[in-house]
């Protein structure tokens, strides 16, 4: 008796369009929360924590929300079958690691030409990070460490490892998706001097996403590479 062919499921039909939307919603959606409190609190010329903490919710309603809406518009609604959101108890420890030794290791080896060269690169690389953890005294540090070390790694590895990379790999393999997501990761943080820093790191996060198939490790490595950061510097200002 003859079996019934197998029907593969569709084809989703989310990709690359819909995370340059997401990107660029959420790059005006984040001008406009933190112009709009400081506005309201009266420093529209200063930076403070609630400002920035306004820019990034504002920057994450586009990020998580091009995926969240690709997947229930244009696919099966589950984020862990389209961008491969899930976790597994390993990745905690596996995830940690590789954060540090990318903050550790992978930073070093990159900058010690500079380093030879440069007595004040260290000062100029730890900059952005000074300015951000500079915001937070007392209670909000704990702030602080929600937004970068718990919700941060989160949004970003669901846009840049799972819409983003899920979809350059469906056009150009998963080598160039890859370096694409790790390239477009780095520049989005507009950071001149850390761009080759964030890319090896996005190249990491991008080997992970592919090599496991989900972004659980990607999201733990990125927590740690976030918090070690965060303590170093609060515990040296």
């Amino acid at each position: 008796m003859s079996h019934p062919a197998e029907v593969e499921p569709p084809a989703p039909r989310w990709g690359l369009g819909d995370a340059a939307i997401g990107y660029v919603v959420g790059f005006f959606a984040s001008a406009v929360a933190a112009s709009a409190w400081a506005a309201a609190h009266g420093n529209p010329t200063q930076s403070s924590l609630g400002t920035t903490a306004a820019g990034l919710i504002g920057l994450w309603l586009g990020l998580a929300g091009a995926p969240l809406l690709a997947s229930r518009l244009k696919g099966s609604g589950d984020l862990a079958v389209e961008f491969g959101l899930r976790l597994r108890w390993i990745d905690l420890p596996l995830g940690l690691v590789l954060g540090l030794v990318s903050q550790l290791v992978v930073s070093d080896v990159l900058y010690l030409p500079l380093r030879l060269t440069d007595p004040h690169l260290e000062q100029q690389l730890s900059r952005p990070a000074q300015q951000l953890t500079g915001l937070a005294h007392g209670s909000a540090v704990a702030l602080l460490a929600v937004l970068v070390v718990g919700c941060a790694p989160v949004v970003e590895e669901l846009f840049f490892r799972g819409l983003l990379l899920r979809s350059l790999a469906r056009r150009f393999g998963n080598v160039w998706a890859v370096i694409g997501s790790a390239v477009l990761f780095g520049l989005a943080h507009f950071e001149a001097l850390q761009f080759p820093a964030l890319v090896a790191f996005g190249l990491v996060l991008g080997v992970l996403a592919v090599r496991t198939g989900r972004l659980g490790p990607g999201i733990f490595a990125h927590a740690g590479f976030n918090a070690f950061t965060v303590a170093y510097l609060v515990g040296h200002r």
